[in-house]
């Protein structure tokens, strides 16, 4: 069975993809989101990340807005992806995965998908709170609105 492997060429062009064609950047105009701001000292990173959720618990839509640079732009857009349609207990999993990869700690791959792209985004500091901006937001609503 062949194993794949994401090479230094792929996780520039998932970036670079998200980077020039989000698909989550857009501030909604729908009532029932929940909101919070982000920004940061060292970049231009200054967002406005948003969260909507079911009747059940799970994350209907998530989208961000605001001027990132273009790891926060794809890591933001990227996260907003990956936590549609997941209850709260499996989108705080997916985070911890990702954080524990930031902190270059074993982690399970499986459930990052294009988020694996910034793994090795551990080793150049200054660009750590570039690649987590858009997450911390999401984790910070969703613990915000537990079950709301």
């Amino acid at each position: 069975m062949p194993t794949f492997e994401l090479t230094p060429a792929m996780m520039r062009e998932i970036i670079m993809d998200h980077y020039s064609s989000p698909r989550h950047k857009i501030s909604p105009d729908g009532e029932g989101y929940f909101s919070t701001h982000s920004s940061s000292v060292n970049c231009i990173d200054d967002i406005d990340v948003y969260l909507k959720f079911d009747g059940e618990g799970k994350v209907e839509d998530a989208c961000w807005n605001g001027t990132a640079c273009a790891i926060s732009t794809a890591s933001s857009d990227i996260i907003c992806d990956l936590v549609l349609g997941k209850t709260e207990e499996e989108a705080h999993y997916l985070i911890d995965q990702y954080h524990k990869m930031m902190r270059e700690e074993p982690y399970d791959s499986s459930v990052l998908e294009e988020a694996l792209a910034f793994m090795n985004t551990g080793k150049q500091a200054a660009r750590i709170h570039c690649a987590t901006i858009g997450w911390d937001a999401i984790e910070q609503l969703l613990k915000e609105h537990h079950h709301e």
